[in-house]
């Protein structure tokens, strides 16, 4: 697939480390320009200058005013945009503020909504929006916020698809990956996990972001995809 994306611009939001980081290296060394956008300045230079950006920007995702002023400043109409930014909020909705509830619905599907406001005036027609959320909603999980959210986002997706065609909408759900957000969540318990995950996935290994990056760049390339859930978890769900 060398090249796959040469004269093309693809867009990261959330682009500094992790899945997005991946997926901007995969897509620089298949010929695409890259535009990176990330909350912390400092983790994003280090990542611009690593895939050797065209252009980095930092602000913060969950503003939608940040947001807009973002994409107005786009010199030209881009092919792909990925959003990878926030992050899952767990815990007892009881123990939950209001605030803290508002704040992990609208990191994901209202800022893909958000996100997509600005698609059609930004994104070439045939190009892709590429949403990121989890495998979490596909068991029922007690007071769990990121059960409703993940089990949201492949209907939004879907709808998304039809009111921004011919500009693609795919999610990629992926389960446990090990990333430096993994990594702040899980604290001291993550070698047990990722001990626990080697010693169960059919895969026999922890899928990492060059798993998602992967298919997230396949939903960018093959120009018959759209308004589908792709799920890269290495078999986890297939677990009892």
């Amino acid at each position: 697939m060398s090249g796959a994306l040469q004269g093309q611009t693809a867009v990261f939001i959330g682009g500094s480390a992790g899945i997005g980081l991946a997926t901007a290296r995969l897509a620089r060394a298949e010929g695409a320009e890259i535009i990176l956008a990330g909350r912390n300045a400092e983790r994003l230079a280090q990542a611009g200058a690593d895939v050797g950006a065209r252009r980095t920007a930092a602000f913060d995702a969950a503003d939608p005013d940040a947001l807009g002023e973002f994409f107005a400043g786009l010199d030209a109409m881009v092919n792909h945009v990925m959003v990878t930014a926030g992050r899952p909020h767990y815990g007892p909705l009881a123990d939950m503020s209001a605030a803290e509830v508002r704040l992990g619905v609208s990191e994901h599907i209202v800022q893909a909504l958000e996100v997509a406001r600005h698609v059609p005036d930004h994104v070439a027609p045939g190009g892709s929006l590429v949403l990121m959320s989890g495998t979490g909603g596909r068991r029922a999980s007690a007071g769990s916020l990121v059960t409703t959210v993940t089990a949201a986002m492949p209907a939004l997706t879907t709808s998304l698809a039809l009111e921004l065609a011919p500009v693609r909408v795919n999610l990629i759900a992926p389960g446990f990956v090990d990333t430096p957000l993994s990594a702040d969540l899980l604290g001291d318990e993550l070698d047990s996990r990722r001990d626990e995950l080697r010693a169960t996935l059919p895969i026999g290994r922890v899928v990492g972001p060059d798993d998602v990056a992967a298919l997230a760049l396949h939903t960018m390339v093959n120009t018959a995809l759209t308004g589908a859930t792709y799920d890269v978890d290495g078999g986890q769900q297939l677990l009892p």
